[in-house]
C-alpha cells in the first residue's frame, strides 16, 4: 500500500495542502474542509470532483478532479491483468510533458506496488462539455480531436526514446492471452447484443473473431504514442467555461504502436457513421495537413491502409470491454455504439480482407 489516499472518501485537506504547496498553486493558508461527487462515466476507474474550502478566501483552486480504483471487483481485476492503472500514472508521469497534446496538469501521480492502488489529482477543467459517445458530436468537435490526435503523434513519430519506454511494451504473452479470452468475449457478447446489432455488423464481429491470430499482436507500421481509447467519452470540450477547445482524458490504454490506429477508432468507433461518412476525406486530409507542419509528411494515400485497419481495434474493443467490465445500460448502449460504427467503417472499406491479406 501507497501512503495516499485510493478512494474520494479518503481525501483530506493535509494531503491536499501538501499536493497543492508542490504545484506552486497553495502559497498561503490552508485547506480547511474537503468534500466530493462522482463524475464521468468510465466503467475501469472511478473520478471525482473535489470541492476545497480554505481558512482565507481565494487561497487556492475552489475545486480539483480525482481518479481511483474502480470499486467493481471485475473492473478493477481487468484493469490490474492489464496493467491499465500503472499506464495511466505512469503517461502523466513520464509522457505527457513531452506531447503537445492538451490534458490536464496532474498534481499527483501514485500507484501502489500491487499496480492496483492508486491516485490521480487534477487541476479541474470544468466548466465543460464532455464529449458524449452516444450523441455524435458536430464537425467542428471532430476536427478539434484530430488535432488533439495530431499533437499526440506528431511528437512520438518515430522517437524511440519515447515510444521504447519498458512499460509501454505490451506484457509477455499478453497477445496469447487475449486471444485465449477473445472467444469467450465474443460469445457473451453475440448472446448479449445478437438482438440488437445488425446481422451484418455481427457478422463482421463473427469474423474478427475467426481472424484474431492475424489481429491481435499485429505489428508494422509507423510507431507513435497512441491514445488506444480515443473517442468522445474521453475528450471535454470548451474546457475551463470555454477557454479552451479540448482536452484528452482517461490514458489507461496508452502504448507505442501505429498511430493510424487512434484515427481509425476515432473516426469509426468514436463520432459515428453519419459524421464519418460526411467528413471522412475532410479529417483525414486535416490529420495529414496537421502532422506535416508537426515535421511528419503524410498524404491520404499513404495512411489509408492502416487507417482502415485501425477501425478494427474499435471493434475488438467493444467486444473484449463488453465482456469483462462491469455491465451498465450506458455500457451496453456504449459498446453497441462502438461496434456500429467499427463495423460500418470496415464493411464499407473492406478492413476485414485487408487484414487477412
Amino acid at each position: 500500500m501507497g501512503d495516499f489516499p485510493t478512494h474520494p472518501s479518503a481525501v483530506q485537506p493535509d494531503w491536499l495542502n501538501d499536493r497543492l504547496r508542490a504545484a506552486g498553486l497553495l502559497d498561503r493558508g490552508v485547506v480547511t474542509a474537503v468534500r466530493w461527487e462522482p463524475i464521468g462515466t468510465g466503467q475501469v476507474g472511478d473520478s471525482a470532483r473535489f470541492h476545497l474550502s480554505y481558512d482565507r478566501a481565494g487561497a487556492g483552486p475552489a475545486t480539483l478532479a480525482g481518479k481511483f480504483p474502480a470499486e467493481d471487483q471485475m473492473s478493477r481485476g481487468t484493469a490490474a491483468a492489464f496493467g491499465l492503472y500503472a499506464k495511466e500514472v505512469g503517461f502523466y508521469r513520464e509522457v505527457a510533458p513531452q506531447l503537445g497534446v492538451r490534458v490536464p496538469q496532474a498534481l499527483a501521480a501514485e500507484i501502489a506496488d500491487d499496480g492496483v492502488d492508486f491516485v490521480l489529482l487534477f487541476e479541474d477543467l470544468g466548466p465543460a462539455r464532455g464529449g458524449n459517445q452516444l450523441a455524435s458530436c458536430s464537425a467542428a468537435d471532430a476536427r478539434a480531436g484530430i488535432r488533439q490526435a495530431a499533437a499526440i503523434h506528431g511528437p512520438s513519430w518515430g522517437n524511440d526514446a519515447l515510444t521504447g519506454i519498458d512499460w509501454l511494451q505490451p506484457r509477455e504473452g499478453q497477445a496469447e492471452q487475449i486471444k485465449a479470452l477473445y472467444g469467450n468475449a465474443q460469445a457473451i457478447f453475440r448472446e448479449r447484443y445478437a438482438d440488437s446489432l445488425e446481422p451484418e455488423f455481427m457478422a463482421i464481429c463473427e469474423e474478427l473473431n475467426e481472424a484474431k491470430d492475424h489481429w491481435f499482436g499485429r505489428e508494422g507500421g509507423p510507431k507513435s504514442i497512441v491514445h488506444g481509447d480515443f473517442r468522445l467519452d474521453n475528450m471535454l470540450f470548451d474546457i475551463k467555461g470555454g477557454a479552451e477547445e479540448i482536452a484528452v482524458l482517461d490514458w489507461q490504454t496508452v502504448a507505442a504502436g501505429n498511430p493510424l490506429m487512434d484515427i481509425g477508432y476515432f473516426l469509426g468507433t468514436g463520432i459515428g457513421d453519419e459524421l464519418r461518412r460526411a467528413h471522412e476525406d475532410e479529417l483525414l486530409e486535416l490529420y495529414c495537413a496537421e502532422m506535416t507542419a508537426r515535421g511528419v509528411a503524410l498524404t491520404k494515400d499513404a495512411i489509408w491502409d492502416d487507417y482502415v485497419l485501425g477501425a478494427i481495434h474499435g471493434i475488438s474493443t467493444a467486444v473484449f470491454s463488453a465482456a469483462y467490465v462491469e455491465r451498465t445500460e450506458r455500457g451496453d448502449a456504449n459498446f453497441l455504439s462502438m461496434a456500429r460504427g467499427g463495423c460500418a467503417l470496415a464493411l464499407q472499406h473492406g478492413s476485414m480482407a485487408k487484414l487477412k491479406g
